[in-house]
């Protein structure tokens, strides 16, 4: 009969933090998994041991929103799946989801199955899918949905912006109750399509096409309106809804009011939109154009105030990197705004500029530094975010996200309060495929001392090495969301209505 005590690795002088609590405890681990947390476990001849030495041992990151591989209207990503998860293991995230996306006239399925085929065997870290839906027709919603769930996917995107992908209200509503009906979680990028597009022609016909105009092309005004529209349509419906990669005061506010109502209402932000402000688009000559994003960055340090202030009172549900590279020195990447210049302006045309930043590789130690060690939140809360809560939400907890008997053995451990030393951030020691990043030379007080992926050590932080091979990662076939999901009423639900009644 085999020991209940027969480790491949135990993890000694650890502080075990969860998103409950904190623990001064040892963590036994066999094939991958955790089996038992405890004090002086013992250690067999075989089994590796690790001295945390008074470190915070949290669970693995789970970034919840990121684009690997994806390369659209002629630009090209800067990552692929091997060196995005390179990047992300060397951050602490060991578990990504990224998007697999319906082009419009096309099936679901075959693109997720064609994205599955360019991550298979190539990632190291573990990895899952979103799916964007672009067109949600009735085999779609009836049939399609349904058999993504079957693969092990429980969550769509849809935009209300851009041409190729945005969805009407009424399809916006087809999709949420298809949603609602088998369970799923719908994401929403909230942003007024015909806003921005009135603004950009304004902009351009008066020669205003410097890369900081995309924030002029799209106010907080813009985030906001759809937001609140967006909140009404889940409303009517009565379904989960995430907001995606929220910017600004007023949006967060009107998540804040939805989920004091009660609604099953959540909310997601970025590292950027904590830490970083509209200047950085108006950087010397092109420069500005490694920070586009959107939505964008925005001009107000209030913003940024709003931003950790929902982090702090959990308006925000997860805190994610929207990790979606393009490299500046790239003809398909960042200088396309400088290629399609019709102005020839030397600071480059903004419509024609590729939105999207790196940040796989720095979303968990800024979150560390710059909300735990700043006393911004506590050390539960942030693995509410890092990990525990994107987990939950997405159907993989607790297998993901928490450190307990049976959840997989991948955490992250940060230096003791006297052992950490500060790191100033560069892009020449970062592992992803980018060729900048938007924090360079940003200082924060650590960074991931050891990244541990089922029981194996994925990364060093004192030599700054990627130790797992290509083919580490796995796929994780998901569940449904365990937060708090439909109601079974509407206020929009009267004289006896109910939309879902067959």
């Amino acid at each position: 009969m085999s020991s209940p005590f027969d480790f491949d690795l135990v993890i000694k002088n650890g502080i075990v933090v969860t998103a409950a609590d904190e623990t001064a405890c040892d963590i036994g681990v066999k094939d991958g998994v955790v089996v038992v947390l405890g004090k002086n476990l013992p250690a067999g001849p075989n089994c590796e041991i690790i001295d945390a030495e008074g470190g915070y041992v949290t669970p693995g990151g789970v970034d919840s929103h990121v684009h690997i591989g994806q390369s659209a209207s002629n630009a090209r990503s800067a990552d692929d799946w091997t060196t995005g998860t390179r990047g992300a293991i060397s951050g602490g995230t060991t578990t990504v989801v990224a998007f697999a996306v319906q082009a419009k006239g096309k099936q679901v399925m075959p693109a997720v199955e064609a994205y599955y085929a360019l991550a298979d065997g190539q990632t190291h870290c573990d990895y899952s899918f979103h799916a964007i839906i672009t067109d949600p027709t009735e085999e779609v919603v009836k049939v399609e949905v349904p058999k993504m769930v079957e693969f092990g996917i429980s969550s769509v995107k849809v935009y209300m912006t851009y041409p190729l992908m945005k969805l009407d209200d009424k399809q916006m509503l087809d999709i949420l109750s298809a949603a609602r009906k088998q369970g799923v979680t719908t994401m929403v990028h909230a942003e007024n399509s015909d806003i921005i597009n009135w603004m950009t022609d304004r902009l351009l016909s008066q020669g205003l096409t410097e890369v900081w105009h995309h924030a002029t092309s799209r106010p907080a005004l813009v985030e906001d309106e759809a937001t609140n529209r967006a909140i009404a349509l889940a409303e009517v419906v009565d379904a989960p809804m995430l907001i995606v990669h929220v910017s600004a005061r007023e949006a967060t506010r009107a998540i804040r009011r939805a989920q004091t109502r009660g609604l099953p209402v959540y909310g997601e932000t970025c590292p950027h939109y904590a830490l970083l402000t509209g200047e950085k688009m108006k950087a010397p000559g092109f420069e500005g154009a490694k920070c586009v994003c959107a939505p964008p960055l925005r001009e107000d340090p209030l913003d940024n105030e709003g931003i950790w202030e929902g982090l702090s009172n959990g308006t925000f549900t997860v805190f994610s990197s929207d990790h979606a590279p393009y490299n500046f020195f790239d003809e398909r990447g960042k200088q396309l705004g400088m290629i399609n210049n019709p102005t020839k302006n030397p600071r480059g045309n903004f419509k024609n500029t590729p939105n999207g930043l790196p940040g796989v590789c720095t979303r968990t130690p800024l979150l560390w530094s710059e909300g735990v060690l700043k006393g911004r939140i506590s050390r539960q809360r942030f693995v509410e975010l890092n990990s525990s809560n994107a987990a939950k939400l997405y159907g993989m907890y607790p297998k993901k996200g928490t450190i307990q008997p049976g959840s997989d053995a991948d955490f992250v451990i940060f230096r003791s309060d006297s052992a950490r030393k500060p790191l100033t951030i560069r892009q020449e020691d970062l592992h992803h495929g980018a060729d900048y990043t938007p924090y360079e030379g940003m200082q924060v007080q650590d960074w991931p001392w050891l990244v541990i992926l089922r029981g194996k050590v994925a990364y060093d932080g004192a030599t700054n090495t990627v130790k797992c091979e290509k083919g580490s990662g796995q796929f994780i076939k998901r569940g449904l969301s365990s937060l708090p999901g439909p109601r079974g009423r509407s206020d929009a639900w009267i004289n006896g209505f109910d939309p879902h009644r067959e």
